[in-house]
């Protein structure tokens, strides 16, 4: 175990490849907003805004990977992991414009851009944050602290920027500013605000665990340390339930639209009707599935066949909407909708034919493959007896007493111009036990 526990020391060991200097001055210099972050934000804003507006996933990437928000955001946690207030106060600052002039430059220009998608897909992935962006944000943080750290640095950073996504939300902040859409706004306000605390609460972590030195040692009141404490840990409180409550209701959300999907699968024809579509509310009090039917109308048996399989997937009878007139009153089909969904249901029927007809023949064949050859035995026999005219074979099954049904026998009534005796009876109950397969063969004589 000690050998264990020392390879596993070796392994995660890195104090030999921290630089303390340099990712002291690297943070403080990403701090200020001015020269060229000031530039860089700018291009950031634009570029973030059209990424959103067009709904175009790699130049939302681009906008992340040159935004400078970070900067201010790891300043922060690196100057209360160090107790250097001035770092503190200057971080907040710079972040603080920051944060506001992205919000009011993105909201111009949602306000001025004449494009307005029908769902806009990516403003709105950036207005129901989870306990997964809480996790994202810490962990994000703590690889970008220990990238800063270390003496030969990689592209951590860039994948912290992209997975962190920070300049985003900001934009989806002003999008819905412009259009005077307060969920927006506060979704997004949210998000933003998980991903800056954890990623700070991240770096403060970092720099604690790999014992960067303090500007200035001095003595902290107790009683004020544990307020302090109690402060920070009341507000992870009121950042995280929020994003534990939106995961639960997303995963319910997201099993519902599964289990429904499931439950049109299983019947999707369903008597002499079949659904062609669907819809879900997974977001209702309570969830509800709508099915659309065509053809005749379900019978209340098929109805409970069809409540019985909901329960299975867990959708109560009350949770199902059944529109059987729905070729008729649906506004949003379409012709090729139900062209479609006939097609589909007409495609059902046939292969169910089709399997029927295969299922049949193969009885049919297997029934053929045990039907006695009568008369190739016939000749077979003729040539060999000559004194034998004509030859029968039945089978069936012996029944037995009690009823229960016996084993399989085969009776061969053979009518011969002279009289058979044992030896002979004999030797053709074994010559057709052979020829025929089939251990149970009475020989009889007209």
């Amino acid at each position: 175990m000690g050998k264990f526990a020392q390879y596993l020391k070796d392994h995660v060991d890195m104090s030999e490849d921290i630089d303390h200097g340099n990712a002291s001055l690297s943070i403080r210099k990403n701090i200020a907003f001015k020269g060229h972050n000031v530039f860089i934000l700018a291009c950031a804003i634009i570029i973030a805004s059209v990424g959103l507006n067009v709904n175009s996933i790699p130049v939302i990437i681009g906008a992340m990977l040159i935004s400078p928000v970070m900067g201010p955001i790891l300043g922060f946690g690196f100057g209360l992991g160090i107790q250097d207030n001035r770092l503190v106060k200057d971080s907040l600052e710079n972040f603080g414009v920051m944060v506001a002039i992205s919000i009011a430059a993105s909201a111009l220009f949602f306000f001025l851009s004449p494009l307005t998608l029908e769902n806009p897909s990516e403003l709105l992935a950036r207005t129901n944050p989870t306990i997964y962006d809480v996790l994202i944000a810490l962990f994000g943080g703590i690889a970008g602290m220990l990238e800063t750290s270390r003496k030969d640095r990689g592209t951590v950073i860039s994948g912290v920027a992209i997975a962190t996504a920070l300049m985003p939300p900001l934009c989806t902040i002003g999008y819905g500013i412009s259009i005077l859409n307060w969920h927006y706004v506060l979704g997004a306000l949210y998000l933003f605000l998980i991903n800056s605390i954890f990623i700070a609460l991240a770096t403060l972590m970092t720099v604690k665990y790999l014992r960067f030195p303090v500007v200035m040692e001095t003595e902290v009141d107790g009683k004020r340390e544990r307020l302090s404490k109690r402060a920070i840990a009341f507000i992870l409180l009121v950042m995280i339930v929020p994003s534990i409550l939106s995961a639960i209701r997303m995963v319910k959300e997201n099993n519902f639209s599964i289990h429904a999907e499931k439950l049109v699968s299983k019947n999707k024809s369903i008597g002499k009707s079949f659904i062609y579509d669907y819809q879900t509310n997974a977001s209702a009090k309570p969830a509800t599935l709508d099915l659309y039917l065509a053809g005749e109308t379900l019978t209340p048996e098929f109805k409970e066949v069809l409540y019985k399989d909901a329960e299975e997937y867990g959708i109560t009878r009350n949770q199902i909407i059944i529109h059987e007139d729905a070729t008729m009153t649906r506004d949003v089909l379409s012709e090729s909708d139900l062209i479609q969904g006939i097609y589909e249901y007409n495609d059902r029927q046939i292969k169910a034919l089709t399997d029927s007809i295969a299922k049949l023949e193969s009885q049919l064949e297997a029934y053929r493959s045990h039907e006695m050859p009568v008369d190739a035995i016939a000749r077979e026999l003729f040539a060999q007896y000559p004194s034998i005219r004509s030859i029968s074979l039945t089978g069936g099954r012996t029944a037995t007493a009690s009823g229960e049904a016996g084993k399989e026998q085969i009776v061969a009534l053979v009518t011969s111009s002279e009289k058979l005796d044992a030896e002979m009876t004999d030797r053709l109950e074994r010559w057709l036990k052979a020829r025929l397969e089939q251990e149970n063969v009475i020989v009889l004589q007209r």
